[in-house]
C-alpha cells in the first residue's frame, strides 16, 4: 500500500502509470510501481489482479525515415 503523500494513483485508476517506481530493471525491461503495477518497456502492463494491459505506444505521424 502506498505511503506517499499525496498517495499514488491506484492500480485501477486511469493514471496508474503516474505512481512512483519501487523497483526498476531496465536490463530486463520492466519496472514495479508503488501501486503494484508491473510496467513493461513496450508500455504493456500487468495489474496486481492479474489483468493484462496490452502495449499502448502512441503512434507518431510523420516520423518515417528513408534510406539515402
Amino acid at each position: 500500500m502506498c505511503q506517499h503523500q499525496p498517495p499514488c494513483p491506484t492500480a485501477d485508476s486511469p493514471d496508474r502509470e503516474a505512481a512512483r517506481l519501487t523497483a526498476h530493471h531496465p536490463e530486463q525491461g520492466w519496472s514495479l510501481l508503488c501501486n503494484g503495477v508491473l510496467l513493461f518497456e513496450d508500455t504493456g502492463e500487468l495489474l496486481p489482479d492479474g489483468q493484462v494491459i496490452a502495449p499502448h505506444r502512441p503512434l507518431v505521424a510523420g516520423r518515417v525515415v528513408k534510406a539515402a
